[in-house]
């Protein structure tokens, strides 16, 4: 498992009127943060790896996240997300938020699971899209092919 590390900044707009981080900001992060990783591990960024590899995306199917401790505006923390499970056209990311503690270390702040479909044009209607295999290639980057 090829794991990666992005640093963020809780910027004023992340946040709520309670002044943490509004939930849906964290989804956004993480998708984010799903980008970063596949362009570290193939070395393209994401409108490259779309044209490269002749898929239309990598939608989001499923997700859930679980929040721990609350991110608030100036926090500096890391995201790290690796890749758990690639099947056939699917393939399951995890990621962690961490935040710094008092001791030098850091706190998990936040989790999330997705699952995202590696998929094409569909053949008969290129207005549709339909899920295709992930090339050995791409699995084979992130050291679980």
């Amino acid at each position: 498992m090829l794991p990666h590390r992005r640093g963020v900044t809780i910027e004023w707009g992340d946040c709520d009127a309670a002044g943490i981080v509004f939930y849906p900001r964290y989804f956004a992060m993480f998708d984010w943060s799903t980008a970063s990783l596949l362009a570290h591990a193939l070395g393209m960024k994401k409108a490259q790896i779309i044209a490269h590899y002749g898929i239309a995306g990598i939608p989001m199917v499923d997700t859930r996240g679980k929040f721990h401790v609350p991110s608030t505006f100036g926090d500096e923390v890391v995201i790290e997300s690796r890749v758990e499970r690639f099947g056939r056209s699917s393939f399951d990311i995890y990621h962690r938020l961490l935040k710094p503690d008092d001791a030098g270390g850091e706190v998990l702040g936040a989790e999330c699971w997705e699952t995202r479909v590696w998929v094409g044009r569909h053949p008969d209607d290129p207005a549709r899209m339909k899920a295709v295999p992930i090339p050995a290639e791409v699995i084979a980057k992130f050291g679980l092919g």
